[in-house]
């Protein structure tokens, strides 16, 4: 203990042999959630690019998920969209999904 009364901490310094010491591959750096936020971005980008068009989520899904097909690509855009609504950038219509006077301002700021 010192004077004050408070317990001293000191990490300790343990020998690797190596940065790897298992020997596996390092994995892949992108998580799930850099891919949902690259999903984000690019139905973001693609919305405000389309500006002043209009249009539905399943026909966002259908033009970002070109020949894929599954629950998995589909699930990738409503999950983005959900969160482009509620971070504010994006909201919904009568079925279709706009983007937001701000998101608006800030594209025109970036170009």
């Amino acid at each position: 203990m010192n004077t004050t009364g408070r317990l001293r901490h000191k990490e300790a310094k343990l020998p690797m042999s190596c940065d790897n010491p298992t020997d596996r591959g390092f994995p892949d750096p992108s998580t799930p959630g850099d891919t949902d936020r690259k999903v984000e971005w690019t139905i973001l980008g693609y919305l405000l690019d389309s500006d002043p068009d209009r249009f539905t989520i399943p026909q966002v899904s259908r033009t970002m998920n070109a020949g894929e097909t599954g629950f998995d690509s589909e699930d990738a855009v409503e999950r983005a969209i959900r969160q482009l609504v509620g971070a504010g950038l994006l909201h919904c219509s009568d079925g279709f999904v706009l983007p937001t006077e701000a998101a608006l301002y800030f594209w025109q700021l970036e170009e």
